[in-house]
Protein backbone atom coordinates (compact mmCIF):
# COMPACT_ATOMS: atom_id res chain seq x y z
CA UNK A 1 0.00 0.00 0.00
CA UNK A 2 1.48 3.63 -0.76
CA UNK A 3 2.44 5.26 1.96
CA UNK A 4 -0.43 8.24 2.83
CA UNK A 5 2.05 10.41 5.03
CA UNK A 6 -0.97 11.71 6.66
CA UNK A 7 0.24 11.85 10.59
CA UNK A 8 1.96 15.51 11.50
CA UNK A 9 5.65 15.32 11.90
CA UNK A 10 8.19 17.38 14.19
CA UNK A 11 12.32 17.31 14.77
CA UNK A 12 13.78 15.18 17.24
CA UNK A 13 15.78 18.00 19.14
CA UNK A 14 19.01 17.76 17.29
CA UNK A 15 19.62 14.72 15.91
CA UNK A 16 18.12 15.66 12.46
CA UNK A 17 15.44 12.70 12.55
CA UNK A 18 12.18 13.50 11.85
CA UNK A 19 9.73 11.60 13.56
CA UNK A 20 5.79 11.25 13.52
CA UNK A 21 4.00 12.24 16.69
CA UNK A 22 2.39 9.10 17.13
CA UNK A 23 5.09 6.43 17.63
CA UNK A 24 4.47 2.10 18.37
CA UNK A 25 5.77 1.13 21.73
CA UNK A 26 6.51 -2.34 21.17
CA UNK A 27 5.52 -4.05 24.92
CA UNK A 28 2.12 -4.87 23.80
CA UNK A 29 3.10 -6.45 20.76
CA UNK A 30 3.58 -9.54 23.42
CA UNK A 31 -0.10 -9.88 23.79
CA UNK A 32 -0.93 -10.66 20.20
CA UNK A 33 -0.19 -13.22 17.39
CA UNK A 34 2.79 -12.12 15.01
CA UNK A 35 0.27 -11.88 12.13
CA UNK A 36 -1.84 -9.87 13.76
CA UNK A 37 1.46 -7.39 15.26
CA UNK A 38 2.69 -7.37 11.67
CA UNK A 39 -0.69 -6.14 10.63
CA UNK A 40 -0.59 -3.52 13.00
CA UNK A 41 3.15 -2.46 12.23
CA UNK A 42 1.67 -2.21 8.40
CA UNK A 43 -0.89 0.01 8.65
CA UNK A 44 0.97 2.23 11.08
CA UNK A 45 3.81 2.61 8.13
CA UNK A 46 1.13 2.92 5.60
CA UNK A 47 -0.14 5.91 7.10
CA UNK A 48 3.42 7.67 7.75
CA UNK A 49 4.08 6.81 11.17
CA UNK A 50 7.55 6.64 11.44
CA UNK A 51 8.83 5.95 15.36
CA UNK A 52 8.55 2.23 16.25
CA UNK A 53 10.28 1.54 19.37
CA UNK A 54 11.24 -2.00 21.49
CA UNK A 55 13.28 -3.34 23.94
CA UNK A 56 15.42 -6.16 24.19
CA UNK A 57 13.43 -6.71 27.75
CA UNK A 58 10.49 -7.27 25.69
CA UNK A 59 9.95 -10.65 26.02
CA UNK A 60 13.23 -11.69 25.77
CA UNK A 61 13.45 -10.09 22.12
CA UNK A 62 9.94 -11.39 20.95
CA UNK A 63 8.97 -7.73 20.93
CA UNK A 64 11.74 -6.98 18.47
CA UNK A 65 11.36 -10.16 16.77
CA UNK A 66 8.18 -9.48 15.59
CA UNK A 67 9.20 -5.23 14.92
CA UNK A 68 12.05 -7.15 12.79
CA UNK A 69 9.72 -9.10 10.36
CA UNK A 70 8.21 -6.02 8.98
CA UNK A 71 11.05 -4.01 9.20
CA UNK A 72 13.22 -6.49 6.98
CA UNK A 73 11.75 -4.70 4.27
CA UNK A 74 10.75 -1.71 5.35
CA UNK A 75 13.68 -0.45 7.35
CA UNK A 76 14.12 2.93 5.85
CA UNK A 77 10.49 3.88 6.54
CA UNK A 78 10.96 4.83 10.39
CA UNK A 79 13.22 5.92 13.27
CA UNK A 80 13.76 2.67 15.06
CA UNK A 81 14.87 2.65 18.52
CA UNK A 82 15.59 -0.23 21.08
CA UNK A 83 16.61 -0.59 24.81
CA UNK A 84 19.02 -1.96 26.73
CA UNK A 85 18.16 -2.62 30.08
CA UNK A 86 21.89 -3.90 30.80
CA UNK A 87 23.81 -1.94 33.88
CA UNK A 88 27.58 -3.28 32.44
CA UNK A 89 29.51 -3.16 28.92
CA UNK A 90 30.00 -6.48 28.77
CA UNK A 91 26.12 -7.33 29.02
CA UNK A 92 25.11 -4.25 27.19
CA UNK A 93 27.01 -5.54 24.40
CA UNK A 94 26.13 -9.25 23.85
CA UNK A 95 22.27 -7.26 23.82
CA UNK A 96 23.10 -4.86 21.52
CA UNK A 97 24.14 -7.66 19.07
CA UNK A 98 20.94 -9.95 19.76
CA UNK A 99 18.98 -6.69 19.38
CA UNK A 100 20.02 -5.92 15.78
CA UNK A 101 19.77 -9.48 14.94
CA UNK A 102 16.07 -9.61 16.38
CA UNK A 103 15.36 -6.60 14.05
CA UNK A 104 16.83 -7.50 11.13
CA UNK A 105 18.85 -4.62 10.56
CA UNK A 106 22.46 -4.00 10.71
CA UNK A 107 21.54 -0.19 12.98
CA UNK A 108 19.04 1.33 15.29
CA UNK A 109 18.60 4.97 15.07
CA UNK A 110 18.25 4.73 19.02
CA UNK A 111 19.70 3.06 21.28
CA UNK A 112 18.09 3.75 25.08
CA UNK A 113 19.62 3.12 28.42
CA UNK A 114 16.30 1.82 29.65
CA UNK A 115 14.48 2.33 32.96
CA UNK A 116 16.96 3.98 35.10
CA UNK A 117 15.38 5.01 37.97
CA UNK A 118 18.02 5.71 40.68
CA UNK A 119 21.08 6.65 41.67
CA UNK A 120 22.59 3.28 42.13
CA UNK A 121 21.37 2.67 37.79
CA UNK A 122 22.63 5.40 36.67
CA UNK A 123 26.37 5.28 38.11
CA UNK A 124 26.74 2.09 36.76
CA UNK A 125 25.84 2.77 33.24
CA UNK A 126 28.36 5.78 33.85
CA UNK A 127 31.16 3.47 34.92
CA UNK A 128 34.04 3.25 32.92
CA UNK A 129 33.27 -0.76 32.89
CA UNK A 130 29.25 0.53 32.42
CA UNK A 131 26.80 0.41 29.41
CA UNK A 132 27.25 3.20 28.37
CA UNK A 133 30.71 2.50 26.81
CA UNK A 134 29.34 -0.47 24.77
CA UNK A 135 26.63 1.93 23.17
CA UNK A 136 29.77 4.53 22.06
CA UNK A 137 31.55 1.48 20.85
CA UNK A 138 28.15 0.82 18.83
CA UNK A 139 27.81 4.03 17.78
CA UNK A 140 31.34 4.20 16.54
CA UNK A 141 30.83 1.34 14.83
CA UNK A 142 28.14 2.70 13.02
CA UNK A 143 25.16 0.23 14.87
CA UNK A 144 23.60 2.88 17.07
CA UNK A 145 22.96 6.47 15.52
CA UNK A 146 22.12 7.93 19.34
CA UNK A 147 22.04 7.19 22.48
CA UNK A 148 19.11 8.00 24.55
CA UNK A 149 17.76 7.22 28.12
CA UNK A 150 14.48 6.29 29.61
CA UNK A 151 12.60 5.98 32.76
CA UNK A 152 9.50 5.78 34.72
CA UNK A 153 8.20 8.18 37.39
CA UNK A 154 9.96 11.04 39.54
CA UNK A 155 12.61 12.95 36.85
CA UNK A 156 15.41 13.30 39.31
CA UNK A 157 17.91 10.88 37.78
CA UNK A 158 16.90 11.59 34.24
CA UNK A 159 17.71 15.87 35.34
CA UNK A 160 20.89 14.55 36.80
CA UNK A 161 21.34 11.94 33.74
CA UNK A 162 21.12 15.20 31.54
CA UNK A 163 23.65 17.13 33.71
CA UNK A 164 26.16 14.45 33.46
CA UNK A 165 26.19 13.04 30.17
CA UNK A 166 25.45 14.50 26.41
CA UNK A 167 22.08 12.03 25.66
CA UNK A 168 20.84 12.94 22.72
CA UNK A 169 16.83 11.61 23.27
CA UNK A 170 15.18 11.05 26.80
CA UNK A 171 11.91 9.02 27.05
CA UNK A 172 9.94 9.38 29.56
CA UNK A 173 5.73 9.70 30.67
CA UNK A 174 3.76 12.72 29.90
CA UNK A 175 -0.06 13.07 30.84
CA UNK A 176 -2.47 15.20 32.17
CA UNK A 177 -2.78 12.93 35.31
CA UNK A 178 0.53 12.42 36.68
CA UNK A 179 1.65 15.69 35.71
CA UNK A 180 0.48 16.60 39.40
CA UNK A 181 1.78 13.80 40.70
CA UNK A 182 5.30 14.64 39.32
CA UNK A 183 4.98 18.16 38.29
CA UNK A 184 9.17 17.87 37.88
CA UNK A 185 9.00 16.59 34.64
CA UNK A 186 6.93 19.53 32.84
CA UNK A 187 8.52 22.03 35.42
CA UNK A 188 12.76 20.96 35.22
CA UNK A 189 13.18 17.93 32.94
CA UNK A 190 11.26 19.18 29.99
CA UNK A 191 12.80 22.33 29.69
CA UNK A 192 16.62 21.29 30.55
CA UNK A 193 16.04 18.50 27.60
CA UNK A 194 14.59 21.43 25.36
CA UNK A 195 17.85 23.95 26.17
CA UNK A 196 20.50 21.02 25.33
CA UNK A 197 17.97 20.06 22.09
CA UNK A 198 17.44 16.75 23.48
CA UNK A 199 14.97 14.46 21.43
CA UNK A 200 11.84 14.18 23.94
CA UNK A 201 9.75 11.17 23.73
CA UNK A 202 6.99 10.52 25.20
CA UNK A 203 4.76 7.80 26.87
CA UNK A 204 1.97 7.00 28.96
CA UNK A 205 -0.37 9.21 27.38
CA UNK A 206 -3.31 7.76 28.48
CA UNK A 207 -1.70 7.38 32.52
CA UNK A 208 -0.87 3.06 31.84
CA UNK A 209 -4.39 2.97 30.86
CA UNK A 210 -6.02 4.72 33.75
CA UNK A 211 -7.38 7.93 31.42
CA UNK A 212 -8.76 5.35 29.15
CA UNK A 213 -12.25 6.87 28.88
CA UNK A 214 -10.06 9.80 28.04
CA UNK A 215 -8.11 9.02 25.54
CA UNK A 216 -8.25 11.50 22.97
CA UNK A 217 -7.73 14.43 25.65
CA UNK A 218 -4.74 12.97 26.45
CA UNK A 219 -2.87 12.61 23.74
CA UNK A 220 -4.32 16.26 22.77
CA UNK A 221 -2.71 17.40 26.04
CA UNK A 222 0.22 15.41 25.55
CA UNK A 223 1.15 16.92 21.78
CA UNK A 224 0.36 20.30 23.40
CA UNK A 225 3.48 20.01 25.21
CA UNK A 226 7.15 20.55 23.12
CA UNK A 227 7.65 16.97 23.08
CA UNK A 228 8.37 15.61 20.00
CA UNK A 229 6.84 12.02 19.52
CA UNK A 230 4.55 9.87 21.60
CA UNK A 231 4.46 6.69 21.82
CA UNK A 232 1.72 4.43 22.50
CA UNK A 233 1.08 0.71 22.76
CA UNK A 234 -1.78 -0.55 20.34
CA UNK A 235 -2.99 -4.70 20.47
CA UNK A 236 -5.59 -3.83 18.20
CA UNK A 237 -6.29 -2.94 14.84
CA UNK A 238 -9.20 -0.79 16.68
CA UNK A 239 -6.83 0.86 18.74
CA UNK A 240 -3.87 2.10 16.00
CA UNK A 241 -6.97 3.71 13.81
CA UNK A 242 -8.05 5.70 16.98
CA UNK A 243 -5.08 7.04 17.53
CA UNK A 244 -4.19 7.76 14.27
CA UNK A 245 -6.99 9.33 13.75
CA UNK A 246 -6.44 11.19 16.69
CA UNK A 247 -2.77 12.79 15.25
CA UNK A 248 -4.78 13.47 12.09
CA UNK A 249 -7.10 15.95 13.43
CA UNK A 250 -4.66 17.10 16.09
CA UNK A 251 -5.01 20.49 17.25
CA UNK A 252 -3.16 22.27 20.20
CA UNK A 253 -4.34 22.82 23.28
CA UNK A 254 -4.80 26.65 24.38
CA UNK A 255 -4.16 27.33 28.17
CA UNK A 256 -7.75 27.70 29.19
CA UNK A 257 -8.71 24.91 27.27
CA UNK A 258 -5.56 23.10 29.46
CA UNK A 259 -7.32 25.09 32.96
CA UNK A 260 -10.79 23.99 32.06
CA UNK A 261 -9.53 20.25 31.05
CA UNK A 262 -8.23 20.15 34.38
CA UNK A 263 -11.36 21.21 36.09
CA UNK A 264 -13.17 18.75 34.30
CA UNK A 265 -10.91 15.79 33.90
CA UNK A 266 -13.10 12.61 35.88
CA UNK A 267 -9.81 10.60 36.46
CA UNK A 268 -8.22 14.23 38.42
CA UNK A 269 -11.75 14.52 40.02
CA UNK A 270 -12.32 15.86 43.55
CA UNK A 271 -9.54 14.21 45.07
CA UNK A 272 -6.15 14.98 42.94
CA UNK A 273 -4.14 18.07 43.97
CA UNK A 274 -3.67 20.28 41.14
CA UNK A 275 -1.05 22.13 43.31
CA UNK A 276 -2.36 25.29 42.79
CA UNK A 277 -1.37 26.78 46.66
CA UNK A 278 -5.16 28.36 46.72
CA UNK A 279 -5.56 26.42 50.02
CA UNK A 280 -2.94 28.16 51.80
CA UNK A 281 -1.55 29.98 53.93
CA UNK A 282 -2.54 26.84 57.05
CA UNK A 283 -2.48 28.01 60.56
CA UNK A 284 -0.25 25.20 61.18
CA UNK A 285 2.26 26.34 58.57
CA UNK A 286 1.02 22.33 56.68
CA UNK A 287 2.53 22.81 53.43
CA UNK A 288 -0.36 20.87 52.09
CA UNK A 289 0.51 21.23 48.21
CA UNK A 290 3.90 19.60 48.85
CA UNK A 291 2.51 16.56 51.27
CA UNK A 292 0.06 15.94 48.31
CA UNK A 293 2.64 15.84 45.78
CA UNK A 294 4.29 13.52 48.18
CA UNK A 295 1.00 11.31 48.39
CA UNK A 296 1.58 11.21 44.32
CA UNK A 297 5.57 10.17 44.14
CA UNK A 298 3.74 7.62 47.14
CA UNK A 299 1.28 6.04 44.60
CA UNK A 300 -0.01 8.25 42.09
CA UNK A 301 -3.07 9.62 44.68
CA UNK A 302 -5.07 6.47 43.53
CA UNK A 303 -6.25 5.28 46.42
CA UNK A 304 -8.49 7.55 47.77
CA UNK A 305 -10.49 5.46 49.93
CA UNK A 306 -14.12 5.79 47.41
CA UNK A 307 -15.33 2.41 46.75
CA UNK A 308 -16.02 1.62 43.09
CA UNK A 309 -16.83 -1.19 40.19
CA UNK A 310 -13.90 -4.32 40.61
CA UNK A 311 -12.67 -3.07 36.89
CA UNK A 312 -11.64 0.24 38.48
CA UNK A 313 -9.90 -0.91 41.39
CA UNK A 314 -7.89 -3.94 39.95
CA UNK A 315 -6.42 -1.02 37.64
CA UNK A 316 -5.79 1.18 40.21
CA UNK A 317 -4.65 -1.88 42.42
CA UNK A 318 -2.08 -2.87 39.44
CA UNK A 319 -0.61 0.50 38.59
CA UNK A 320 -0.48 2.89 41.66
CA UNK A 321 2.51 1.42 42.02
CA UNK A 322 3.96 0.87 39.28
CA UNK A 323 7.06 3.61 39.33
CA UNK A 324 8.17 1.85 42.52
CA UNK A 325 8.75 5.72 44.23
CA UNK A 326 7.32 4.30 47.56
CA UNK A 327 10.13 4.84 49.68
CA UNK A 328 11.55 8.03 47.95
CA UNK A 329 7.93 9.48 49.25
CA UNK A 330 8.57 8.39 52.73
CA UNK A 331 11.83 9.71 52.91
CA UNK A 332 11.05 12.89 51.49
CA UNK A 333 8.26 13.42 54.08
CA UNK A 334 10.42 12.21 56.88
CA UNK A 335 12.46 15.05 55.84
CA UNK A 336 9.28 17.73 56.28
CA UNK A 337 9.67 19.78 59.19
CA UNK A 338 5.77 20.11 59.95
CA UNK A 339 3.47 17.06 58.50
CA UNK A 340 0.53 16.33 57.59
CA UNK A 341 -0.82 15.16 61.75
CA UNK A 342 -0.03 18.49 62.76
CA UNK A 343 -3.53 19.46 60.44
CA UNK A 344 -6.08 20.77 63.27
CA UNK A 345 -9.23 19.90 61.27
CA UNK A 346 -9.55 23.51 61.56
CA UNK A 347 -11.48 23.90 58.44
CA UNK A 348 -10.03 27.11 56.81
CA UNK A 349 -8.45 25.29 53.46
CA UNK A 350 -11.06 23.71 52.44
CA UNK A 351 -13.44 26.76 50.95
CA UNK A 352 -10.28 28.08 49.05
CA UNK A 353 -9.70 24.93 47.12
CA UNK A 354 -11.43 25.09 43.47
CA UNK A 355 -11.43 21.48 42.83
CA UNK A 356 -13.44 21.32 46.09
CA UNK A 357 -11.04 18.60 47.27
CA UNK A 358 -11.53 16.68 51.15
CA UNK A 359 -8.24 18.13 52.19
CA UNK A 360 -8.67 17.20 55.78
CA UNK A 361 -9.24 13.67 55.13
CA UNK A 362 -6.60 13.71 52.17
CA UNK A 363 -4.21 14.82 54.81
CA UNK A 364 -4.76 12.38 57.08
CA UNK A 365 -4.64 9.31 54.36
CA UNK A 366 -1.04 10.77 53.02
CA UNK A 367 -0.24 10.78 56.22
CA UNK A 368 -0.88 6.93 56.77
CA UNK A 369 0.76 6.44 53.54
CA UNK A 370 3.39 7.84 53.95
CA UNK A 371 4.33 6.91 57.32
CA UNK A 372 3.13 3.41 57.13
CA UNK A 373 0.41 3.90 59.98
CA UNK A 374 -2.03 1.08 59.86
CA UNK A 375 -0.56 -0.38 56.75
CA UNK A 376 0.77 -4.66 56.55
CA UNK A 377 2.66 -3.76 53.24
CA UNK A 378 3.19 0.04 51.45
CA UNK A 379 1.30 -1.61 48.07
CA UNK A 380 -1.83 -2.96 50.56
CA UNK A 381 -1.77 0.23 53.08
CA UNK A 382 -5.36 0.72 54.86
CA UNK A 383 -5.90 4.23 53.68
Amino acid sequence: MERQDTVQRRPLGSTGLEVSILGIGGFHLLEISLADAQAILNRYLDAGGSYIETAAQYGDGESEQKVGTVLATRRDECVLATKCHARDRDTAARLIESSLGNLRTDHVDILYMHHIQNQMELDQILAPDGALRAAEAARDAGKVRFIGISNHGHPEIMIEALKRYRFDVIMTGFNYYDRFNFPLIEDALLPLALEQGVGIVGMKAVGDGFLWRSAEQGFRYAWTLPIHVMAAGMNTMAMLEQDLAYAETFTPMSEEEKEQWFFEAPELGTYVCRLCDKCLPCPEDVNIPRIFELEGWFDRQMWDGVVRDPGDYMLRTAIRFWFENEERARAAYAALHVKADACTDCGECEPRCPYHLPIVRKLQQSHNKLTGAKALHPRWAWM
